[in-house]
């Protein structure tokens, strides 16, 4: 049954479903009415709330209608952008509407999205290129059967900068045409932190938000528009609804859900809120509030990773669809049994860093720039590697059982010397043994590239309420309740952002103003 796959990640001890929306009473949930604002600190035809590609894409789109727009950032400027930012700033970029829409809907397989919202994407998403262009985009675009080519549809092509992937490249593009051509104005490090409705018409009025400690009233005279991202840096969301213990962004540590709670507050409802790109298993310095990533690839082969009771549970290096794997005949999430360890020996140490300097993307390299030492010292000098002389003695150093450890190594090490692995189907090009002392191990983390949950939205863009109702004057874009049910297409995120930037740019400007 289609349901299957739902079922079994609610009830797997891998920790993958059982969501609940019990634990988000313990988050502040508020709403002030219009009714008790006395003066406004800020006002604008339009207020965007986040400068991603979805936030950036509207204001330049209701700019460009004509209106006044303020967008409300709250990372400091050094640290703004979002998931875009740090992305690998290419775009899935569909030739077809059919072929894309068809595309979709396979993707939605078992947890369908209304046509409306389909049909509203994929009408649009197959000009984004067009639109970027005349921005001053130089794009190429890079034929591919998707990440699901057996699908029906496809998704064709990818397209990138001619300069190359990453580095930025389509988040200052966005910039520059909100800012420097357009004078767009900003604030940052001021967060909103509630939403502003008139309780006589259900109106959204404008947002509460907060700068150094100080409240700020921004009145929206025609729409405020979410496009704050996911919740991937919200352990408790984490939590109730992904059904694991921890879990941490490979993109910008600001995604903390303030638009779903802000959402949740005035009666928003909610869809995918137990789909993510997601996970893979990475390292995180302890303290910081992001993991590395992308798929963990180090220039050696010895090694694994081993679950809570020291077993093995996945293809280590199967690069997965972002996050999930075939499961007799579907797609299911990496198990997660945490915690997690990764476990390696000399030979492997030697061989190169284990975060090798050739990513383009992710925040660790572009926003962090940590360079890992060639050979691990530095990381096993500052404690976040476990050294022992015997897999016994490094068993008992990261809380595992020494003889469950010894079997799981001795059995990999049987598989390498037979170039077979019977458990995984590991590639016998990516098997090296593990034997020589001393031994390593580093806990790692399940990493996010985005969430794919919030507030929903119609094919307009409008946040709708738990009657399937839009809540005037408030609209959404980008990976705050993104389109995608289940499966996902790499580049999605950044095409959504932009269509649904648009279109909320469109609506919004269009709006009648109040008084």
């Amino acid at each position: 049954m289609k349901t299957s796959r739902r079922c079994f990640l609610k009830s797997t001890a891998t920790g993958m479903g059982s969501a609940t929306l019990a634990g988000l009473g313990t988050v502040r949930a508020e709403a002030t009415q219009f009714s008790q604002v006395e003066k406004w600190d800020y006002e604008a035809g339009v207020v965007v709330l986040g400068i991603g590609a979805a936030g950036l894409m509207t204001a330049i789109t209701a700019y460009d209608q004509g209106d006044d727009v303020l967008m409300l950032e709250k990372a400091p400027e050094a640290h703004a952008g979002g998931n875009t930012r740090v992305s690998g700033q290419g775009y899935w970029c569909p030739s077809d509407s059919t072929k894309a829409i068809e595309y979709q809907k396979a993707m939605s397989d078992g947890f369908p999205i209304p046509d409306d919202v389909t049909q509203a994407f994929h009408e649009r998403s197959i000009h984004v290129t067009d639109w970027l262009t005349k921005m001053g985009a130089d794009m190429r675009t890079i034929p591919t059967q998707g990440e699901y080519p057996d699908f029906p549809g496809g998704a064709e092509y990818v397209c990138w900068s001619t300069k190359g992937n990453g580095f930025q490249r389509l988040w200052l593009l966005l910039m520059e045409n909100a800012f420097k051509k357009r004078k767009v104005r900003v604030l940052y490090e001021t967060p909103a932190v509630e939403l502003i409705r008139d309780v006589k018409t259900g109106e959204i009025r404008g947002v509460v938000a907060e700068n150094k400690g100080k409240k700020l009233y921004v009145k929206a005279k025609k729409a405020v528009v979410l496009c704050t991202g996911g919740f991937e840096n919200n352990q408790e969301m984490i939590r109730d609804y992904l059904g694991m213990p921890c879990g941490y962004p490979k993109g910008s540590p600001y995604n903390t859900g303030d638009g779903i709670r802000m959402a949740m507050a005035i009666g928003a409802d909610l869809w995918h809120m137990d789909n993510q790109a997601g996970p893979d298993f990475n390292f995180r310095i302890p303290g910081k509030d992001w993991a590395f990533g992308y798929n963990f690839s180090p220039p050696g082969n010895g090694w694994i990773w081993i679950a809570k009771d020291a077993t093995r549970f996945t293809n280590e290096t199967y690069f997965t669809k972002h996050g999930k794997i075939p499961f007799h005949g579907v797609y299911i999430h990496v198990p997660a049994p945490l915690p997690v360890h990764l476990v390696f020996d000399e030979t492997m140490r030697k061989s190169g860093p284990l975060y090798p300097r050739d990513y383009f993307f992710c925040w660790w390299s572009q926003m962090e720039d940590y360079k890992w030492s060639p050979d691990s010292s530095a990381e096993i000098e500052k404690g976040w590697i476990v050294k022992a002389d015997s897999l016994k003695e490094l068993a008992a150093k990261i809380g595992k059982n020494p003889a469950a450890l010894e079997k799981t190594v001795d059995a990999w090490n049987k598989a390498c010397a037979v170039r077979n692995d019977p458990e995984f189907g590991r590639d016998p090009k990516k098997m090296a043994p593990i034997q020589t002392p001393p031994y390593y191990a580093a806990e790692f983390v399940p990493a996010f590239t985005n969430t794919q949950g919030g507030p929903r939205r119609n094919g307009n863009a409008q946040v709708l309420d738990t009657d399937r109702k839009p809540i005037p004057r408030l609209y959404s874009a980008g990976e705050l309740g993104a389109v995608y049910s289940w499966h996902y297409q790499g580049g999605g995120n950044i095409l959504e952002c932009i269509v649904f930037g648009r279109i909320a740019g469109e609506r919004a400007a269009a709006e009648k103003a109040w008084s």
